[in-house]
């Protein structure tokens, strides 16, 4: 089962293959989002799937990659989620310092059970978060996350898709934003980008203890 998982997750990252019809979400281009960048303001109140509180300061000394996207999305999402699968492993140890997270923009039909078997697909230690649709408008709009439900005329309420920004945003581990990494970005690339990110950060961590530390 964990070699046909991997070899799903191995073809959307390499491929993108839609799982559904194709995606609605939109596929900003970098210098799009440059601006938006410095308006992201790094909060959130939500709810994990045992129905836990958990907001932007519960994970004291950990980065934080975001991703925001829903359950039935047809491509987008489960490939940013394949990519994030290999993110962490590809930071090997360093992972052990980065808290994965999925926010669903469709509070209405993603219930936490479907949230928690839906990234545990992808891995164990992704974490799915939901919440009202107040409070996951809020977290969206804090991250510059644009997001309005697509139906088709005479569909029914409950059959629509949802047009999504698309990316994954990298808390430090004050729970300060850091950057945000554009949709398609090569999983590998990311990785390098947040090792040397936690390296740096441990570096001038290590650099103010010895600074403290009388001779």
């Amino acid at each position: 089962m964990k070699l046909l998982r991997f070899a799903l997750l191995a073809a959307l990252v390499a491929h993108h293959l839609p799982a559904f019809p194709a995606d609605t979400a939109r596929k900003q281009a970098s210098t799009s989002e440059s601006g938006e960048s410095s308006k992201i303001v790094a909060r959130y109140l939500l709810m994990d799937a045992n129905g836990r509180a958990v907001t932007h300061e519960d994970f004291p000394g950990y980065f934080q990659l975001i991703a925001f996207g829903y359950t039935f999305c047809p491509d987008i999402c489960p490939t940013t989620l394949a990519e994030m699968s290999v993110i962490i492993e590809k930071l090997g140890e360093q992972s052990q310092r980065l808290q994965p997270l999925f926010v669903t923009v469709d509070p209405e039909r993603d219930t936490p059970a479907n949230l928690r078997t839906y990234t545990a697909f992808f891995h164990p230690r992704i974490l799915g978060l939901t919440g009202s649709p107040a409070l996951v408008r809020r977290a969206a709009d804090n991250f510059k996350v644009r997001y309005e439900k697509a139906r088709e005329p005479g569909a029914p309420a409950d059959q629509y898709a949802i047009d999504h920004s698309a990316g994954m945003y990298l808390l430090g581990p004050d729970g300060r934003y850091i950057r945000k990494f554009a949709y398609a970005t090569p999983p590998a690339e990311i990785a390098e980008h947040i090792g040397q990110i936690m390296d740096g950060v441990e570096d001038r961590t290590r650099d103010r203890r010895n600074r403290a530390t009388p001779e």
